[in-house]
Order: structure tokens, then sequence, then C-alpha cells
């Protein structure tokens, strides 16, 4: 029998050689799932001995990152803003960057009043941006919308998962079609914002993995930014933010162009952790507040 520290070993090798840049933390990561405990855990386990058993689990497990399914999907979850997601092939596996979207989101939303507020998501997947910000902020209630009836299953597995089921809810809709005459306070979304020809060559672990709907956001990229910048003010209520996340690059003042065309104003970005200025939002005027 292998010890725990051998197997993690053979499988960085074989991982670095199949082209993982994170072979070695992708091993250790494996390895603290199929035991039930976290990564620094493993540090006190290096030196026990497998199982057969447990080493025939462990060697599927590499096998499958060894062909580049991402390791979100082996484990069945990703961190995001300090919560665990479940995530399958159904979602787009949270990213790192769109956490600064949900940092500036909450602060783009109204203080605490009198009354409760309302935040949409747009497109919301494994439903980790609704969440996030429905924890940070008791007083707001999110309306969580994606079209993938697959997704809203996972989206709403989480929001049971993480108590939110009084203040989340998760509904199967394209854009904003069909929410009837509600008025929120901010509309956020993290849409398909990738040109279609760059799609091909990207990792294996997104073209082969994740869902092409998540991802494909037309010649330009802005397709289905482009829709819901058109319908966002009718569901905004007055002073409401919209709030995207882009591809950043020209992406940024062609939005802006489509914010300002739509009714909105009060255009401000923000940069992700690597200085792409990527996220941009705009307000519908309220009646006195002179923004125009």
């Amino acid at each position: 029998m292998a010890s725990t520290r051998a197997a993690i070993e053979a499988a960085t090798t074989r991982l670095r050689d199949a082209g993982v840049d994170t072979a070695r933390v992708d091993a250790e990561w494996l390895m603290a799932g199929l035991l039930g405990v976290g990564r620094a855990a493993l540090a006190a386990n290096l030196d026990e001995e497998l199982t057969p058993a447990l080493a025939a689990r462990y060697d599927a497990a590499v096998t499958r990152r060894e062909r580049r399914e991402p390791l979100q999907h082996i484990l069945g979850w990703e961190e995001f803003c300090g919560l665990r997601f479940t995530v399958t092939p159904d979602v787009l596996v949270p990213r790192p960057e769109t956490e600064m979207l949900v940092e500036w989101t909450l602060s783009l939303l109204p203080r605490a009043g009198a009354r409760r507020r309302l935040a949409i998501d747009v497109g919301t997947g494994s439903g980790c941006i609704a969440c996030a910000l429905a924890l940070a902020r008791t007083d707001v209630d999110v309306v969580a919308i994606d079209a993938s009836p697959a997704a809203v299953e996972i989206a709403r597995r989480n929001v049971v998962g993480l108590g939110l089921s009084g203040r989340v809810t998760v509904r199967e809709g394209h854009l904003l079609s069909g929410l009837g005459a509600w008025r929120a306070d901010l509309v956020v979304a993290n849409l398909p914002y990738l040109p279609a020809p760059v799609l091909a060559g990207l990792a294996p672990e997104v073209v082969d993995h994740e869902p092409w709907v998540a991802l494909d956001g037309g010649p330009d990229g802005l397709s289905v930014i482009r829709s819901l910048v058109a319908q966002a003010p009718r569901w905004l209520a007055p002073g409401g933010a919209l709030v995207l996340e882009t591809a950043g690059g020209d992406q940024i003042p062609e939005t802006a162009g489509l914010m300002r065309a739509a009714g909105l104003s009060n255009i401000s970005t923000r940069c992700d952790l690597v200085g792409i200025e990527r996220f941009i939002a705009a307000f519908l005027p309220s009646i006195d507040d002179g923004r125009g």
C-alpha cells in the first residue's frame, strides 16, 4: 500500500504531464476531498497508508483531472465569497474575479432603511452572486433568474443549503422577461461575454466541460448584455443600479454607450484582481436626483 504522500506525489507528476498548471494543488485537493478533510489538514495524514479501496478512488479522481475535467466538478463544489456552492457541468464554475463584482454591488445597494431592498441576479447559474448578496445584507431579498432548467435546480439546491429559502427566490426565465411589475433597487449580472470566435481557444476545462450557453456572448461578446441593458430600466426603481461584469477592453466603452442609450446615467467602472477594467454600473435617474 502507498502512503498518502506518495500517492499525492505520483498524482502531481501525472497531472503535470497532462498540462495541468496547478498540478500539486489539485492533487492535494483531490486527496483532501477523498479523505473528507480540508487541504490544510492533509499534513497530518501524509504518512498514513491508503487502503486499496481509497487508492482506487483516488486514482479514478486523478484520471478525471488528467483528462482536464475541472477540479470543481470532481469535488462537486467551489468556494465563493467564503461560501461553498455545489457545482456541476450545468453551471459555470464561480470565478474569483466575480467576488469583486459582489463586493462592489454591495456598496451600491442603498443602505438599510424602513423597507426591505430588492435585488435581481440575472443569469444566476449556481446562485453564487444571489446567495452572497443575501447573506451579506439581511435586509435584501433577491430574485435569481436563469434560462437553464438545470442551472435553476442547482441554484435552488444552493439556496436551500445556505438556509436562504425565505429570501432568495430562483426562477426560470430569459433575462428579465416574465418578472411582472417588480421594481428592483439593483440588477446585477455576470452574463456570457466572451466573443464566440475566442471560445475554441480556451482551456480544455472550459471548452470541454463548462456550458457554452454561459460563455458565448455572440460575435462581439455583447449580444446578451445588449439585451439586458435594453430591458433593465423597466425593472429598476428610480435611482436603481444596473451592475455588470464584462470581458473588459472595448466592451467597457461599448457597454457604457448602451447604458446611455437606455436612459441610464452616472456610469462608473471598477477593475478586477489583475487591474483589468471589467465591471460597469449605471443608474436609472431619480425624479429629483439631477442625474442626466
